[in-house]
This record gives structure tokens, C-alpha cells and sequence, in this order.
């Protein structure tokens, strides 16, 4: 796994276990912008929302199947569950890199459904 696939997981990791600080002062580079279409597109409003996702969803899990690298581009795809013994989401998140450090996020997710016609599933 290269440094910038290390760098996403452990941003990821940091943030689903509540510790928003550590992540964004470790992981975050400055003028930071991401996708997410509930908060403004700045890095503090961001921070501001998993803040308050922490607070209501303490016990959140992540768990990450797969991590892609392209360049400064790096992909990664996760289960996530907001309370144990709740629904699953499937959440893809990809990482623009600015050295070792996410200058740009986008995420796409949805609920797993809990009767799935595919034979595969979602992960």
C-alpha cells in the first residue's frame, strides 16, 4: 500500500473513530474543498458536520475493502454502519493529493438494501 492510500484510510479511520482534530491537522492541506452536498465546500464546515456525526453516531464502524491509487488520485471503498445493528452503507470516497497531504474530497455512497436481488452484494 503506498503513503497516500495509508494517508486516505488512517484520514478515514480518524474521522469514523471521532478523532476530526487529529485527521485534518495530520492530513488536511491548506485551502482544502470537498464535495459533500449537505455542508459549503470549505474544510471547517466539513469538519463541523463529522463533528456533529460524531456526537449522534459515537459507535460509527468503518471498515475499508479496497483502496485504488491513480497519480494524486486515490480511491477508497468502504462499509460503513452509523449504530451497531443498523443498515450498512456503501460509501466510495476519492482523495485529491497534494504532496502527502488532501487538497479535494468527493464521496458517493448508498444504503445497502437489506434484501439484495445481487448475488454479489455491494462489496
Amino acid at each position: 500500500m503506498s503513503a497516500r492510500e495509508d494517508a486516505a484510510i488512517s484520514f478515514l479511520k480518524l474521522a469514523a473513530g471521532g478523532r476530526i482534530k487529529e485527521a485534518y491537522d495530520t492530513y488536511v492541506a491548506p485551502g482544502f474543498r470537498h464535495h459533500n452536498p449537505y455542508f459549503k465546500g470549505d474544510a471547517a464546515s466539513l469538519r463541523l458536520g463529522m463533528e456533529q456525526s460524531h456526537v449522534e453516531f459515537p459507535n460509527k464502524v468503518l471498515e475499508v475493502k479496497r483502496a485504488l491509487e491513480d497519480g494524486n488520485l486515490v480511491a477508497v471503498h468502504c462499509r460503513i454502519q452509523l449504530k451497531p445493528g443498523t443498515c450498512d452503507y456503501a460509501v466510495i470516497h476519492i482523495f485529491l493529493f497534494e504532496g502527502d497531504k488532501i487538497a479535494e474530497m468527493w464521496e458517493a455512497g448508498q444504503q445497502v438494501p437489506e434484501n439484495l436481488i445481487n448475488e454479489y452484494g455491494v462489496f
